[in-house]
């Protein structure tokens, strides 16, 4: 389990590092702006200078990484939803007095295929049996 604490994401910075999750390619602060504009759950009308104040602090939360020799720079993520999440859910259960009871509730939410991936992923997670 990692040492330091995620940081939390507001909702504006959740919007920006859902289209970089999703993005092939770095993305400009510029078009963030137009993807988040065009965004169909919640349009956002931002100014370029917002974005690039969100994406600076991103950027120091260790979130975002930018190319300062690209012109404008090109914004990408750090690491992977997957793992950004997988972090959320350590600290979850690191901070749980009872860490069987909460993953018990957990497991009790579970849809039967996800408890069928579970059970995949542990088999694999131990390894060969003997």
């Amino acid at each position: 389990m990692s040492t330091r604490s995620t940081p939390p994401l507001g909702d504006l910075e959740r919007a920006i590092m859902d289209l970089l999750w999703d993005s092939p390619a770095a993305l400009s602060a510029t078009e963030l702006r137009d993807r988040l504009a065009a965004g169909e759950t919640s349009p956002r009308e931002l100014a370029v200078t917002t974005v690039l104040t969100v994406l600076s602090r991103l950027e120091k939360k260790d979130f975002v990484s930018r190319d300062r020799d690209a012109r404008p720079h090109l914004y990408c993520a750090v690491t992977s939803r997957a793992d950004h999440m997988a972090e959320l859910m350590h600290e979850v259960l690191g901070a749980a007095p009872d860490r069987e009871e909460v993953l018990a509730r957990f497991l009790g939410q579970v849809r039967p295929d996800e408890v069928d991936a579970l059970r995949r992923m542990l088999d694999k997670a131990a390894g060969p049996q003997v």
